[in-house]
């Protein structure tokens, strides 16, 4: 990963003898896309801060299936499905925190009736736990006062109605939180989920995230603050389109919290 990162493997761990407390769900586009690493590394580097017992599978970690799935390949699901299963009751997995609200999702919903049960949970959940457990403090820093708006993923609001964590995270920040229009149960979809993210758009006369990107913009925001790696990179490519609005940042919530610890 980067220099000074301490991040064990379940393999190590067991060499060890030790069960983390966590395992860190990486995911596809964590792994491999390079904006969405770097919401890996903040994540990593706030479970280090906070002494938090952790492992990832590394090489082992395969696609939760939620791409094939949607995209109506259910056997390729389940055949995927079916590999991370064994792998992780193989070390005896309990909970499993993740980045993405695609894998959670997956994992959280589809993954028991394979026969895959754990405590799945959202890196955000995780960090406001950590924060309500005394773990981990969050003091503004450079957020302070800052515009932030939050979009609301779909995997994570409307189908686990999970909208208070971000929130709260990020009025630790001494950020003024600013809603859209459509938020929390309204929100708008960024137009990647449902295995959009690796289709060509249908015909029409405008783009899911250029519409969804001018939602946040009428905020008047310093930062559009998301909690998912899809959302991230199509509210970016919305900012982008918008080339008189290219100061805006968008940042992950897990990136903010490190950002604003200097860590």
């Amino acid at each position: 990963m980067a220099e000074n990162l301490v991040v064990p493997t379940m393999a190590e761990m067991m060499a060890q003898g030790k069960q983390p407390e966590v395992l860190f769900w990486v995911g596809c586009a964590g792994s491999f896309d390079d904006r969405a690493k770097k919401i890996t590394k903040a994540f990593v580097r706030i479970l280090n801060r906070a002494n938090v017992s952790f492992a990832v599978l590394g090489t082992e970690e395969s696609c939760t299936g939620d791409p094939a799935k949607r995209a109506g390949n259910e056997f390729l699901f389940q055949m995927q499905a079916m590999m991370n299963i064994q792998v992780m009751d193989a070390y005896e997995v309990k909970k499993i925190v993740t980045a993405c609200p695609h894998c959670f999702n997956t994992l959280k919903n589809e993954y028991p009736e394979l026969g895959g049960t754990y405590e799945v949970v959202h890196h955000t959940q995780f960090l406001k736990s950590l924060l309500d457990e005394g773990r981990l403090t969050i003091e503004g820093g450079q957020f302070k006062g800052k515009r932030i708006t939050f979009h609301d993923p779909c995997y994570l609001g409307r189908a686990n109605n999970v909208y208070e964590a971000p929130r709260d995270l990020i009025q630790k920040l001494d950020a003024e939180l600013l809603e859209m229009k459509r938020s929390r149960a309204n929100g708008l979809c960024c137009g990647a989920g449902g295995a959009q993210m690796f289709k060509d758009a249908e015909p029409g006369n405008k783009e899911v995230n250029i519409e969804r990107t001018e939602d946040a913009l009428e905020t008047k925001p310093d930062i559009i603050a998301a909690g998912c790696p899809f959302c991230n990179t199509m509210m970016t490519d919305g900012v982008k389109n918008k080339e008189k609005e290219a100061s805006i940042k968008v940042m992950d919530v897990a990136e903010l919290i490190a950002n604003a610890q200097d860590l």
